[in-house]
Parts: structure tokens; sequence; C-alpha cells
């Protein structure tokens, strides 16, 4: 069977017992402190199985695009190593909301794997948890009992914490597990022994390709478990170990889903792939990588996920650059070529992830980008690695922290180099060197988080603020969280106005009342699907009725940006093009930024027209039209822009000015009328990324301000220019007239310094082998000092030439050392000046062959000249 044949058979299995087929989560993991990426399957059921959100639907089933790259599960340096470690996979499941569990779940199982893929029963093992006494968590005998019924006791295992005891993070839904391993091997080795010792243990031709989680827990911060408040199920099956299995292939890169991408990429290198797994086998790994790594990189980016120097896009840029890195230099390839590979991929999954073949051009041009400016510093970053001075066979932590900090190395990338030329590297070096950099940036904000506070089994919390901006609940629960700023405390109220910090419009602030006692709300933010006020302060009695207010005037300028994002998104697409698509946006009371796809400026004359469009909706004063809770069906069907990267639920919330002109998905707060936004005004346009332009505008009242601003400095122009009939040709001419005095002023300084070089060439001197020029000359102008020296150097080297001259009531020094004397005599002229500096109080610096120096003591010219002299003696 085809890989696209063996995902729809899970797809179909399920569904035929009553399970609802969700699409893909986006990679990337929004509103979730414990996850950057979906590192598993069951990442966006989370609050399903912790209670805080409904679940589409009691049965559910998916193939899900993981990341597994940093964090626990960190599998990027074994990936092109070995047969079957991946940076992007795919995870098939299957899910139980409190509805089946053990029985169903090992029997559906058994039944997909051996009646319908037809996988050999002798040749499968089953593994249960042992139980661990540390914890106080029982033997798994039921699922043991229920394995009986399909599998001879041999082919059952149990299993200790660490294999058969399943965890998303440091903190979340666990649960005990039972893994399905399957025996690769050829008749020949399975003939002198069975599987059984070989579960578990890496590279042993017995492999784990499915897992069924049993889930009963939640791992709190403080590492204690508490039970959840159902029991579910959460499977996963490694879609590309599966199909190696079924195409009876003994690695997954030889299985249809990377084979014609390690055929296209042998093609462009001519370089043959032999599937050797030697670690000396650098242009098949470079292959692997290359393979695998795109995948990754492609869909992250189209989930919303610009490479980026900080955070998920951090990551997303180490993995390109690790594949880069090995096409440059195993397989030859010096010219952008990950992005070639795209259009093949967009097609292959156009019908399982359409979100790539719906930005093809986009992905394409931002990886293009991405490896042309890492190719460009890459050549000679690895020209400084083999330069640098090796102490010991290893590469110091500064050492490796230089090439991090100016080549953008990441410490693998340096580790992998390291590696092939047979030296270590200082990694607790660079760290620490790392650690003082983020400190420095004050980038590392530490945060402590403590364990929920439960004062009530209320979990609903409602949100009222679309229509009110006050309400009364009380406190679900809360807990302590304490920063580099201080100590504040989160807080969940069941009934509550304020908006979370979500779909790029900031979170509401305000105040809440507990009887006399007032504290304030500092944010509002959402952790998963929780809405998380934060107070600066507990009140006194957190069991009174909290009377919730929020900011008005914020909010109302916050809406008023926020709607005239969406009128500026619609305006773009008819002035650009439908190629448009939102690529981040900030909705705040001051300003809107918003980020969308397009590969060059934006003219002025299209931000006039775009302006202008947007001006006219809001006089048109259009009314909002609110569809919340539409089937997301039905918003397809009336042509909804819906965002890439975004998890839509199965009901969503439609804002629309227009039926002709503005419907987009949004969960954000918006103006009842378009003239509650006043007047628009784009303030700023540029880029951000490759592919990537950013807008920033204001509305309202700062709008109005920076257009009386304007107007003010443009009467102030005005009145200098004494009001002419046409200022701007005034101004013309003006400018005209300066460029005239500027060139009879470099005429006038081009005489003074011709007169110098005289003067100068009279104070010949030879000071240890070597002609010293030097003197203070009357010589206005730092350019013509430097072109003077050039032109000394070009009719008497080799020289030093040292001069001093008098500028703007401040002095000047200047020291040229022709680049011969450079080399044979060792001399530095950035080196010497900076210490003769010191004596004209100022400091200074340069080249070897150039340098300058400035202060502000006239007076010790001479001195420092002398200085000079001493050195060069």
């Amino acid at each position: 069977m085809t890989s696209h044949q063996i995902r729809q058979q899970f797809l179909d299995f399920f569904a035929s017992k009553g399970h609802k087929i969700v699409p893909s989560a986006p990679i990337v993991r929004k509103n979730d402190p414990t996850l950057m990426f979906t590192n598993s399957g069951m990442a966006p059921f989370k609050d399903c199985f912790l209670g805080n959100l409904t679940p589409p639907a009691p049965r559910v089933a998916d193939t899900q695009k993981c990341l597994r790259v940093s964090g626990k599960h960190n599998d990027l340096e074994d990936v092109g190593m070995d047969g079957t470690h991946h940076t992007l996979f795919e995870m098939l499941g299957n899910w139980s909301f409190g509805d089946y569990f053990k029985t169903e779940a090992i029997a559906w199982s058994w039944e997909l794997l051996t009646d319908v893929y037809g996988l050999e029963k002798d040749r499968l093992y089953a593994t249960v948890f042992e139980g661990d006494t540390i914890e106080n968590l029982e033997e798994h005998t039921a699922a043991y009992q229920v394995w009986l019924q399909y599998l001879p006791k041999g082919q059952i295992l149990f299993g200790n914490k660490k294999d058969n005891f399943w965890e998303m993070g440091a903190q979340g839904p666990c649960g005990p597990c039972s893994e399905i391993h399957y025996d690769t091997r050829p008749a020949s080795e399975r003939a002198k022994g069975d599987g059984a010792s070989l579960v578990n243990v890496d590279n042993s031709g017995v492999v784990e390709i499915w897992n069924n989680v049993f889930m009963k827990y939640n791992r709190k911060a403080d590492g204690s478990l508490e039970d959840l408040p159902a029991r579910h199920v959460d499977t996963g099956m490694g879609f590309e170990r599966l199909c190696m299995i079924l195409q009876d292939k003994t690695v997954t890169y030889d299985t249809d889903i990377f084979a014609p991408y390690i055929q296209y990429i042998e093609a462009k290198s001519g370089i043959k792939y032999t599937s050797n797994f030697e670690r000396s086998a650098k242009t098949d790994i470079a292959m692997r990588v290359c393979a695998d790594h795109i995948r990754a990189v492609a869909f992250t980016i189209a989930d919303g996920q610009l490479p980026a120097s900080t955070g998920a896009g951090y990551v997303i840029r180490r993995i390109l650059r690790r594949a880069v890195r090995y096409y440059f230099s195993f397989l030859g390839i010096k010219e952008p070529f990950l992005c070639t590979m795209i259009p093949m991929l967009a097609d292959d999954f156009a019908n399982v992830f359409p979100e790539l073949k719906g930005q093809e051009t986009f992905v394409q041009k931002v990886i293009m980008e991405e490896e042309r400016s890492f190719l460009r510093t890459l050549d000679s970053g690895l020209k400084r690695l083999d330069t640098i001075d090796i102490q010991g066979n290893t590469i110091t932590g500064k050492q490796a922290f230089e090439l991090f900090d100016t080549f953008g190395f990441p410490i693998d990338l340096t580790r992998l180099i390291a590696d092939e030329k047979g030296i270590a590297v200082d990694e607790a070096g660079f760290e620490v060197a790392l650690q003082e950099q983020k400190l420095r940036s004050k980038a590392d904000a530490v945060k402590e988080t403590g364990d929920w506070h439960v004062l009530t089994d209320d979990t609903d919390v409602e949100f009222v603020g679309y229509d009110d901006l006050q309400a009364a609940g009380h406190i679900v629960k809360y807990r302590t969280v304490a920063d580099k700023k201080g100590k504040q405390y989160q807080v969940v109220i069941n009934r509550t106005p304020f908006y979370p910090e979500g779909g790029g419009q900031v979170g509401d602030t305000g105040v809440c009342q507990f009887g006399d006692e007032t504290v304030k709300v500092l944010d509002t933010k959402k952790e998963n699907d929780l809405i998380i006020h934060f107070f600066d302060k507990l009140p006194t009695q957190t069991d009174e009725l909290a009377y919730a207010k929020v900011n008005t005037e914020k909010r109302q300028l916050t809406e008023n940006n926020h709607s005239a994002t969406h009128l500026l998104h619609a305006a773009l697409r008819e002035v650009l093009g439908t190629h448009v698509a939102q690529k981040g946006s900030l909705v705040s009371e001051d300003l809107l930024r918003f980020d969308f796809s397009h590969f060059q400026k934006v003219t002025d004359a299209e931000i006039l027209q775009i302006e202008t469009i947007v001006n006219q909706k809001i006089r048109q004063n259009i009314a909002l039209e609110e569809a919340r809770n539409l089937p997301i069906a039905e918003a397809q069907a009336r042509g909804a822009m819906m965002l890439f990267g975004e998890k839509y639920g199965e009901k969503v919330r439609l804002i629309t000015f227009d039926r002709s002109y503005s419907q987009e998905l949004c969960g954000g707060c918006h103006v009842s009328h378009t003239g509650k936004i006043g007047y628009f005004k784009i303030t700023s346009e540029g880029s951000t990324a490759a592919g990537v332009r950013r807008i920033e505008a204001i509305t309202a009242g700062k709008a109005e301000a920076f257009v009386r601003t304007a107007f003010a400095n443009l009467d102030a122009v005005n009145a200098a220019m004494r009001h002419p009939k046409d200022l701007l040709k005034s101004i013309e001419t003006l400018q005209e007239e300066l460029r005239q005095a500027q060139k009879t002023n470099e005429r006038f300084y081009q005489l003074q310094a011709q007169t110098a070089k005289t003067q100068v060439l009279a104070t010949a001197k030879t000071i240890n082998g070597s002609k010293f020029l030097s003197g203070t000359i009357a010589v206005e102008n730092a350019e013509a000092i430097k072109t003077m020296l050039v032109e000394l150097n070009q009719t008497e080297a080799p020289i030093v030439a040292c001069v001093a001259a008098v500028i703007a009531d401040k002095a000047q020094l200047f020291l040229y050392i022709s680049e011969a004397l450079v080399k044979e005599k060792n001399l530095n002229a950035a080196q010497i000046i900076r210490e003769a500096a010191k004596h004209i109080q100022g400091g200074g610096g340069g080249q070897p062959f150039f340098a300058t120096a400035g202060g502000t003591n006239p007076s010790g010219i001479s001195e420092a000249i002398a200085a000079v002299r001493a050195a060069i003696a």
C-alpha cells in the first residue's frame, strides 16, 4: 500500500467505530506555557483531558503533525543518523474522552493491525506498566488481562516508568500506557531467537509502532499526581514507522514518504544515495537530513511560525541551518536548495495538510531567503573555524559563542563540525557565555509558577466581555507567579468581562472589587482554554463575590484598532492582490500592527490608495454584523477569511463589515459601527522577514494628533521660509544652494590639504627604518585630511604619518601606516592611536593601516604625536 492508502485506512477504520475525523492542529502551540510545539497527538486535546474544554466528540481520530526538537522530546541529533528518527512526523491517533477505555482500545488496535493491515501476529509484542513504588503506582494488570485475549504471555512484557508511563511534559495529563512493538527482522534472524529481549532496545530490529495511553492523572507543578475528572484514551501510532513495516522496508527513509525526495536530491547533487547508516557516510546522512528537515521547516512556516532569532522561530531556523550545513559541505550545493522541494511537498500533502499548498509561493520565498542569508555567513564562519587557535584539541566556550553570536552557528552545528575534525567543544563554557548574554539582555526572565489552589469545582468559565464591561462572578482557582518583576497572582473567575490576549489583541486591564477591597487587574491572558486574570494582590476574602470592571477607555481604543485591522486587511487584498494573508498582528489601545505576505515594498501610491479605501469604509459607518456559534461550514460557505496556523472549532465567530468587503473569523472585540474609528492613518511600512511586510497605523484621537503635528511642523517650515508662494520649490532652491556651498567648501578644504601636505613632507624623519611624517595642520575637514594621507602614501610609501588638527574646538588625530609596514613591523594603527588619544582626553580606533581619534584637550596634541613617535621607535 502507498502511504496515502495506509493513512486513509486508519481514518476509515476509526470512522467505522464511531469516531469523528478532525483535522490536524497547528504545529506551534499557542496559549500553552508548558509546550512550544505540538510534540504528540494528544497535545491539542490537553484541555479536554483536564476537563477545561468540551471535546469535539466523545470519540475522535486524526493524523497530527508533530515536532520533537526541543525540551524533553528532542530527536534532532539523531535525525539522519538512523532510520527511524525525524523532526516532523505524523501521529495517527484515536481518542476517547470519558467514553471507551482499555478493553476497546486494545481490541481495536489488534483488529486494525492484524485484520486490516495484515501484520503477522507472532511478530507483535505488547508492553504494560509494571508499577512504581516511589509514586505508589500499581501494576497495570487490567491491560495485561486484556492482552491475554490476543497474545501469549511470552509476547506481553512489563515495562518501567520510563517506557510505560506516558507524560507529555513536566506538567499535564498522563497515565500508564501499553505500547505495541513489531519485530522487523528477517526470518533468518527471528529463527535465532524471539524478539522479547529486543523490545525497547535501540536499533534492535524490534520497533515501537503504537502506544495506547490510559489517561488517569494530571502531573502538577510540584511533581505530584492528581486524578483527572474522567478517564480517557489517548493513542498514538507513528505513521512513518507503520509505513516502513507495511511497505516491507527496514528504514523509514526507504518508504514512499521520503524516497521521492531523496531521489530528487540525488538528481540535483549528482551523488548516488546508498542507504548507508555509518557515521562516515556523510553524503547519505546529508540527503536524509535534507529530506527530513524540509518537512519540519515548511509545515511550521505554513502554520504561521516564521524563522526568527528567539523562541519557536529560532528552533525552526536551527533546523533549516542544519540542513543547509549538510548540503553545503557534503553535497557540493552552494545555492538555495531546500526551497526547490516545496512544490513537490505541497502537492504530496495537498489533501492531507492543505495549508502548505495554499501558501506554496510564500513558504518557498521565506525558505529561499533564509537559505541565502545563511549561505552568506556559512562560508565565512567555516573559514573562521579553520583559523581558531584551538587549545588542547578543544574549541573553547568563548570561541563557540563567537561562532553562534557572529555567524549564527547553533552549538549543535559547531559540535557537528568539530566532531568531523576530531576535536571537542567546551559546551559548558558555551552555556556560561550564552547565559551571560541572556542576563545582559534580560531575555531570560525567570518565572516560577505555583500549583492551582482550587476553590470550587465549577470549571465552566463564561466570557461576557462582548456585551458587558462589568460582571459579577466568583474565583474558581488561583496560583502564585514570581518573576523578575516580583510576585503576581493568576486568578480564574467563573464569569468575566475581561478579554484575554489573543488574535493579536492585547488583554484587558481594570479592577476587581471584593466588598470594600479593590484589586488591580494588570493583564488578562489565555492559558490553553482558561481565562487568566493577573492580580497585583490576592483579595483578603477569596470567596467574596468579585465585581469585575474593564478599563473602558482602553477597551474602546483597542476596539477601534481591531476593527480598523479588518478594514485594512480587506483593503490590502483589494489593492495588492488576494495573495495577501495575515502573518501576525498586534492590536492595542495605541496602535495596530499588521504583518502580511507580500514580496515587495508597498509603494507610496498604494499606501495612499489603501488609506483612502479604509477611511471611506469608516465614513460609511458600516454596522458590525456578528455571528456567534456559527457552524464553520456555513462560515466557509459565506467566504469568510480564515487564517493559516489557527485551530478552529466546529462553531466559530464571524465578524463582518459589509458582506461584500470584510468577513473574518475572529474572537476579538470590535466597534458597533465603523464610524466610531474616526480616522485611519498608516505611519510606517517595512519588511520583517522574507516575503513578509509590516504596516503600522493609528486611529481616532491618535490619528488626529498625528495629522495636527504634521500640519504644525509644516506651518513652522513655512514660517521659517517666510511663507513663499511655492514652498516645495523654495526648499528645492535652498537645497541646491546648499549643495553649491558644500562644493565650494570642499574645494577650500582641498586647497588647505595641499598646503598642509607640503608642510608635513618637510617633517620627514627616519625612525626605526621607517619614514615618519607628523605635525599639526590647519585643515578643518576630516575627509580632506584622510584623502591627503592616502595621496602621501601613494607617492612616499612606505610611511608612518601622524597628523593632528583642531576641528570645531576638538582635537583630532589621524594615523596612517603603509600596509607593507603593518606586515613587516607588525604595527597596528588602531592600537597605537588608542594609547596616544589619552593625551587629548579622548579615544579612538580603526584599522591596522588607518585610525583616528578625537578628544577634548587640543593642548595635548604635541604629547599625543610624541607618543605615536615613541611607539614607532
